[in-house]
């Protein structure tokens, strides 16, 4: 961690209290009368929410170096998840709050990206496809007078629209980002 005066770039993680925010954009502000400043978006590295903030041009910031390592995820324990540091073979487990809605697509075996501050982990990114078994498939009434959607349920609990050929047992490749269905593998 090291205070700086340069530049908010995007891309940045920064401290600002006890909380870190990974800078989404970053614009200077000159205005007629007074001085300029940054104004700068800034996304909590631990929620995930966008908050403005705006910084005076030589107002210190802290730079905060984040580190990423690969897990691979073993089982919940409790609330929380264990994984296993893919690098050292080291257990760690990871509260319910930084995995958040990421469990919808989360199984035995999955490989993810953490990032640590310190021995703190604040974020868990999954690949953006994963190939996961359809195990329930239901049709439910759509919005439209006639329309039929149907429903499957994801071997980790997860329900997306699926096309009619797909049926339970079905492997089907999702995009963990949006929550589509891509294909039938």
């Amino acid at each position: 961690m090291s205070e700086t005066t340069k530049p908010l770039q995007a891309g940045m993680t920064i401290s600002i209290g006890r909380k870190l925010y990974k800078v989404e954009s970053s614009v200077k502000v000159t205005v007629p009368k007074g001085a300029p400043f940054l104004k700068a978006k800034l996304k909590d590295v631990q929620t995930g929410k966008i908050i403005e903030k705006n910084f005076k041009p030589d107002q210190p910031i802290t730079d905060v170096s984040l580190q990423e390592r690969k897990l691979e995820y073993l089982y919940m324990e409790g609330k929380d998840y264990l994984f296993i540091d893919i690098g050292n073979l080291e257990q760690v487990l990871v509260p319910a709050s930084v995995i958040g809605d990421r469990t919808n697509y989360l199984k035995e075996g999955v490989d993810v990206r953490a990032s640590f501050y310190g021995d703190t982990i604040f974020s868990v990114e999954l690949p953006q496809f994963l190939e996961l078994m359809i195990a329930d498939v239901d049709t439910v009434k759509g919005k439209k007078k006639g329309e039929q959607i149907r429903l499957g349920t994801l071997e980790t609990g997860a329900t997306m629209e699926v096309p009619p050929f797909i049926e339970a047992g079905d492997i089907v490749k999702v995009d963990t980002k949006t929550g589509d269905y891509i294909q039938r593998v």
